[in-house]
């Protein structure tokens, strides 16, 4: 059984972080959300963060020589925070995507990039 929440915890502990979602792709549904804004629906942002995978993979697609890209990872820069979006393949649960909000200015983006990986690793030999 995937621990989808041990994960998340250890996402959380990312230096920096300020929330995090295990998203099921593609149907776009939280499965595990943390520390999110009480203002924000999980689910909403769920569904809008896998829609914008699903653009930047296609954008990406048009601009591929044979159509095809494999994205490790999709990273935005805004006035409010690094935001990651990490897609995987697991062998029990199938698409997920992981996404992580970061602080501007108390976050180490290639260490969260890094410890993102190896969370994300764990899922998917699970």
């Amino acid at each position: 059984m995937l621990d989808i929440e041990g994960c998340l915890t250890d996402i959380l502990a990312i230096p920096g972080a300020l929330d995090a979602l295990v998203i099921e792709d593609p149907g776009g549904t939280a499965v595990a959300t943390g520390r999110t804004a009480p203002h924000l629906d999980p689910q909403v942002s769920a569904a809008a963060l896998g829609e914008t995978l699903r653009a930047t993979l296609e954008g990406l697609a048009f601009t591929s020589p044979d159509g095809t890209v494999r994205v490790e990872d999709v990273i935005v820069t805004s006035d409010k925070g690094h935001h990651l979006l990490r897609p995987l393949e697991t062998a029990l649960r199938g698409s997920l995507l992981l996404y992580l909000r970061l602080d501007l200015e108390r976050s180490n983006l290639a260490l969260a990039r890094h410890r993102l990986r190896t969370i994300s690793g764990r899922l998917i030999t699970t």
